[in-house]
């Protein structure tokens, strides 16, 4: 069956642009498309969308307000896209907090490339949302119980979480309820460029955590989260007696770039067994790769399970390689990656004495 769309956006040119990008692709029907909130939302009802994609900012009734209303009333897949510009990026971030499942940024300028990559990235997106779980859409859940302090743990211990599609959401649930001594944090969420500076400073906002967009030679710190920047790999590597970000712009690993692979690839080369690796809500394969080489090197490792993965595809992969430890509720991941943080430490001194 075809995955039934409709498009919103005020703009003329991106509603051809997006119904251009999506009639050709396989298992998908553009079923109409909207000038405006008011419009989407009568829209919505009468035909009956699979998916929405949904411009940020539109006169009337915009798109964070149409958002809402859905997630209220029916919860729907919701692709935002949006511009790169600052208030188009933080306005997204506030929509994936919400329950939209995807985003995807506008394309700037007219080259065929970029023209074809956006194409491709809003199938990928539209393809993503209509294989989320639509209890997870919107949901209001309690606070996440936070997780108790973890001290003594090695100076070189690193947690990594991959994760994507419906990722934000979920972060902004879970991160919140890490302690301030957590140990060195770094992740990779698939988003794209211009995105995930303001999304780490949101994450930072609610959190006991120092959250931050990675840079270049930035020191893992206990305490402090690194977020993979859009279109950049974040790799860890050794500076003297220190670990340190490593960021590059090389080819796609598993279909992304940042890639969850390329992280768990560099975690495992320079912490071994002192990790712990976490897969979480995505579409696709990416972090299977990753969690067979922790495993390889002693590590632990953590899948989201699927009653509360928007889309259970990533963890599902990870699951699959027999190479998983846990397969976890989002409540309970937290809780799962104390307990193994704690099972590192005596090992570790254990071997100490």
């Amino acid at each position: 069956m075809s995955t039934r769309v409709l498009i919103i956006d005020d703009s003329v040119f991106m509603r051809s642009m997006l119904k251009s990008a999506l009639t050709d692709a396989d298992n998908i029907e553009v079923v109409g498309t909207a000038m405006n909130g008011l419009d989407g939302y009568e829209k919505i009802k009468n035909l009956k969308p699979h998916v929405v994609t949904l411009d940020v900012e539109m006169p009337g009734m915009d798109g964070i307000e149409l958002l809402r209303r859905i997630m209220a009333e029916s919860p729907l897949p919701v692709v935002m896209v949006s511009t790169k510009t600052q208030a188009g990026a933080r306005a997204t971030i506030d929509a994936l907090r919400i329950g939209a499942v995807e985003c995807v940024a506008k394309p700037l300028g007219d080259k065929s490339a970029t023209l074809e990559s956006f194409r491709q990235r809003v199938i990928d997106a539209v393809n993503s949302a209509a294989s989320s779980n639509r209890t997870c859409l919107g949901r209001k859940c309690d606070p996440i119980v936070g997780a108790p302090a973890v001290a003594g743990y090695p100076s070189d211990l690193v947690v990594a979480i991959g994760i994507s599609a419906g990722g934000p959401a979920t972060l902004h649930e879970m991160i919140p309820a890490l302690p301030k001594e957590f140990p060195p944090l770094v992740i990779t969420q698939h988003m794209p460029a211009g995105f995930t500076g303001p999304f780490a400073q949101r994450l930072s906002e609610g959190s006991k955590l120092n959250v931050k967009e990675a840079a270049e030679g930035d020191e893992l710190r206990c305490g402090c989260a690194l977020i993979a920047p859009g279109d950049r790999h974040l790799r860890i590597k050794r500076q003297g007696s220190r670990l340190v970000a490593t960021l590059d712009d090389g080819p796609k690993v598993s279909g992304f770039r940042p890639s969850v692979d390329v992280l768990f690839e560099s975690v495992a080369a320079t912490v071994a067994d002192h990790a712990v690796g976490v897969v979480m809500t995505g579409m696709g394969c990416d972090g299977s790769v990753g969690v067979r080489l922790l495993k390889g090197v002693g590590a632990h490792t953590i899948a989201q399970d699927k009653e509360t993965s928007v889309v259970f595809g990533m963890p599902k992969a990870a699951f699959e390689t027999g190479c998983i430890d846990h397969v976890l509720p989002l409540p309970q991941i937290p809780h799962g990656m104390i307990a193994a943080i704690r099972e590192i430490t005596a090992r570790v001194s254990c071997l100490a004495r």
